[in-house]
């Protein structure tokens, strides 16, 4: 998917921002902005909302992405410490396999309404996986990933990410499957896990650009939290039918009782590269994100940074297919890379 910027629509959506986000804007029709705004949200044709929670650059004020920075820096080091003690050896590669399949799968869009889209988050899957704080960990990886290779998110507004999906997201995803994933009702646990897990991160995203100043009329917010919940009810659904197949190839695996087959690690792999390479090809090209979100809005990311595969395409092929397919295998390599290499630094920091 690309999430490029296109500043347009601000007036019919009827926000109104801070004074460092610059937009060329028709400012007499910013009076009856409430207005347009009805009108952009009855037109289908206008408007693109998004279920997506990466914050770019320039959407958060400085002392709100500073203090989301100096917040996930230390808590991503103690859950660190943390995972060494949760992390068995034999299930040290499942963390890169892990990785790289969230990895390919939030490449991936599935429609969440006229004109919007989504995609898997992945947090809960991975916190039923791999527990908590591994889990916390490789989400860290991949958002740091696609901040800094891809350019999906902020570099400043990292930590904010970062606290956003991998501590606080895989946190409220696993609280569920913690009290419920061993009884009978496993199955809901494990779906309530994927729903709380992205309307925590959802939720939390919304209320930093609030805070940032960003003035968001009542209807885009509920308008926005609508969506968010229609992506939950599909990350549920799509984190169940994930564990379930992963159980029927190795059993025992999800509940931590046996220690990650072949199989399983095969078929991980093997999901994981078809769905970075060709699986784009089916995704829905409807936006999303709340990039987008501030796209449609007239918010635009703004940022000196720029990642060597922005968009997710590779520029040396003229091919649009291969642009993409080889970004997306990268990316994968360079997940799982990064997973496995942290998950065995945490395995000898632990035995030493």
């Amino acid at each position: 998917r690309t999430r490029a910027c296109r500043v347009h629509n601000l007036v019919n959506a009827g926000l109104s921002f801070p004074n460092r986000v610059h937009t060329s804007v028709n400012t007499a029709r910013c009076e009856h902005a409430p207005r347009y705004l009805w009108h952009a949200l009855n037109n289908r044709d206008t408007v693109s909302a998004s279920a997506d929670m990466h914050i770019p650059d320039n959407f958060l004020s400085t002392p709100v992405w500073a203090s989301l920075d100096a917040v996930s820096i230390p808590a991503v080091a103690l859950l660190a410490r943390r995972a060494g003690r949760e992390l068995d050896d034999t299930r040290i590669p499942l963390l890169g396999v892990m990785g790289a399949f969230v990895f390919a799968a939030q490449m991936i869009n599935f429609p969440v309404g006229i004109g919007t889209s989504g995609h898997l988050v992945g947090g809960a899957l991975l916190a039923c996986m791999l527990g908590p704080a591994p889990a916390a960990l490789v989400m860290t990886a991949i958002i740091a990933i696609q901040a800094f290779v891809f350019q999906d998110g902020g570099v400043l507004a990292l930590g904010a990410n970062v606290f956003n999906m991998a501590i606080a997201g895989v946190l409220a995803g696993y609280l569920p499957i913690h009290f419920w994933g061993r009884t009978k009702r496993r199955k809901q646990a494990i779906f309530a896990g994927a729903f709380l897990s992205v309307m925590a991160s959802a939720s939390l995203a919304l209320g930093e650009l609030l805070i940032s100043g960003i003035a968001m009329p009542r209807p885009v917010i509920l308008l926005s939290l609508a969506l968010f919940a229609m992506s939950a009810l599909i990350e549920g659904a799509i984190t169940i039918a994930v564990v379930e197949a992963i159980e029927k190839l190795n059993p025992g695996l999800v509940q931590k009782t046996q220690p990650s087959s072949g199989r399983a690690i095969v078929a991980l792999s093997v999901a994981a590269v078809l769905l970075g390479g060709v699986g784009f090809l089916m995704a829905s090209s409807a936006p999303d994100g709340i990039q987008q979100i501030g796209v449609q809005l007239g918010l635009a990311a703004k940022t000196g940074f720029h990642a060597p595969l922005a968009d997710y395409a590779v520029g040396y092929f003229e091919s649009s297919w291969l642009r993409r397919a080889s970004a997306g295998l990268a990316g994968l390599l360079l997940i799982y890379g990064v997973c496995l290499g942290a998950g065995r630094w945490i395995g000898r920091q632990r035995s030493a």
